[in-house]
């Protein structure tokens, strides 16, 4: 079952849903005000480690406009 973000169009709280693929295309409602929010796409990151235990990321930076090889400085 996916986990789908939202974000509240009234008080901009974020909150995440787990729903079926099915109900995908639902509205939600905000845990907060009640009010409707809307689906928002959610960045992630992949990581692997190599045989010398280090992480790297997988398919490529998790991040478009950061040079770092690690995002343990990641402030987002």
């Amino acid at each position: 079952m996916p986990l789908y973000e939202y974000v509240c169009d009234k008080c901009d709280y974020r909150f995440e849903l787990l729903r079926a693929l099915s109900a995908s295309g639902e509205e939600a409602s905000c845990p907060r005000c009640q009010n409707r929010a809307r689906r928002v796409l959610s960045p992630f990151a992949s990581f692997s480690k190599d045989s010398s235990g280090l992480s790297n990321p997988v398919g490529g930076s998790s991040c478009s406009s950061c040079s770092s090889a690690s995002c343990d400085s990641c402030h987002l």
